[in-house]
């Protein structure tokens, strides 16, 4: 009865197992057994295709994250262009095409812009984007356009049919007393909303991904909106505490 032996090998396709009937040549030295017989069974064979996997896997969800950031980058230029390019529309269709209800139309696909930023920023994070910078500014964005947009539109309606198209002069905030701090509180209730907003956003972000996640850069603008809140309301409250008082006519003398 033949006796078997076995012997392992390391090749460069991994380590392999050999069997091989006794009393012949070793079929891991020069040459094989002449005559013999041997089985060769290689459990650890990894082929040089399979070895690149993993890295080109890797390479490739790299590649993935990089355009879902340039996506984001790009929208929100592009959501501010549009912003002003609507405004723009709206103005001369108000104003020289005589169309002011085409022109409401028009300013009213303003939060569409919005819209289409946030469902854009969502998708990036469902497909498996680290969020970062881009996504937080994409969310002070959505805030500050959700808050003081319509303000802004207004700013700007008023000083364009003013100047070029013979409308009233704009009203001025006041000066001085209780009616610029009613002033200086409401322009600090409308950056404080945005920056409310903008949080509301990141903490949803943040909770989508977890704490396991990298939600560093979340945590880090959701720090700068209680700054900007912060700011807001101290010169607020400055004008309470020390309101601008009117000089009178003796002491301007």
């Amino acid at each position: 009865m033949p006796v078997w032996a076995w012997e392992v090998g390391t090749g460069r396709h991994g380590t392999h197992h050999t069997m091989w009937r006794a009393g012949r040549t070793s079929p891991l030295g020069p040459g094989p057994p002449p005559g013999g017989v041997h089985r060769r069974m290689q459990s650890g064979f990894i082929a040089a295709d399979d070895a690149r996997g993993p890295v080109d896997r890797e390479g490739w969800d790299q590649g993935q994250s990089e355009r879902g950031n340039i996506v984001v980058v790009a929208l929100i230029i592009a959501c501010e262009v549009g912003f002003w390019v609507l405004l723009g529309i709206g103005i001369l269709l108000r104003y020289v095409a005589k169309m002011p209800k085409a022109s409401t139309v028009v300013l009213l696909c303003e939060p569409v812009l919005e819209v289409v930023l946030f469902v854009t920023t969502v998708i990036d994070l469902r497909n498996g984007a680290e969020p970062d910078w881009k996504h937080g500014l994409a969310a002070v964005y959505i805030g500050y356009s959700a808050a003081l947009g319509h303000s802004t539109i207004k700013w700007v309606d008023a000083r364009v049919a003013h100047r070029f198209f013979g409308g009233p002069p704009p009203v001025k905030p006041a000066k001085y007393g209780a009616a610029r701090t009613l002033h200086e509180w409401k322009n600090a209730g409308r950056w404080v909303l945005a920056a409310v907003i903008a949080m509301a956003l990141l903490q949803g972000g943040i909770w989508y991904v977890g704490d396991d996640g990298e939600i560093g850069s979340l945590r880090d603008w959701q720090l700068k909106m209680l700054f900007l809140i912060g700011i807001n309301v101290a010169i607020a409250l400055s004008y309470t505490l020390f309101p601008k008082r009117e000089r009178s006519a003796s002491s301007a003398r």
